[in-house]
């Protein structure tokens, strides 16, 4: 059955995330960072920022809830069981801190068919409360037997 690409352009309700400071802590020590500047306020404020900074994948973390949506949408027809994580790629802008408010809007970038296989790409775009884009993501996902 071959993918449909009706979706194409779709656009979701922006979701707001308020970035905390213990979640900045949790997410470093989770993923093995050792930098103060993600750890430790002193430390962040001493370097001339306004509050302890996100590790760049945190990116994960307030962009997801936008995307999530897209991939249950019945406009997209993603056949969810038997689809694999393709990849991700971001590209960042200002750093995020904790105090930041972060508005995401997801989008269907992309629907293609190759080899068996359909390729769903979605993007998303977080800024700050500034306005400032801090992150840019690409995610693709790969539904195996269309």
């Amino acid at each position: 059955m071959p993918v449909n690409t009706k979706a194409i352009g779709k656009t979701y309700e922006p979701t707001t995330y308020a970035v905390g400071r213990e979640k900045i802590k949790e997410y470093a020590r989770a993923v093995g960072e050792t930098n103060p500047l993600h750890l430790d306020e002193k430390a962040a404020r001493d370097a001339g920022y306004a509050d302890v900074v996100a590790p760049p994948m945190f990116a994960v973390v307030y962009s997801s809830p936008s995307v999530a949506p897209s991939l249950f949408d019945p406009d997209v027809e993603m056949n969810f069981a038997m689809m694999v994580h393709g990849g991700q790629e971001f590209e960042w802008g200002p750093l995020v801190v904790a105090g930041d408010e972060i508005t995401t809007t997801a989008s269907v970038k992309d629907i293609s068919e190759r080899d068996g296989r359909g390729y769903y790409v979605f993007e998303s775009v977080s800024v700050n409360q500034r306005g400032e884009q801090v992150c840019r993501g690409t995610w693709t996902n790969i539904v195996r037997g269309v």
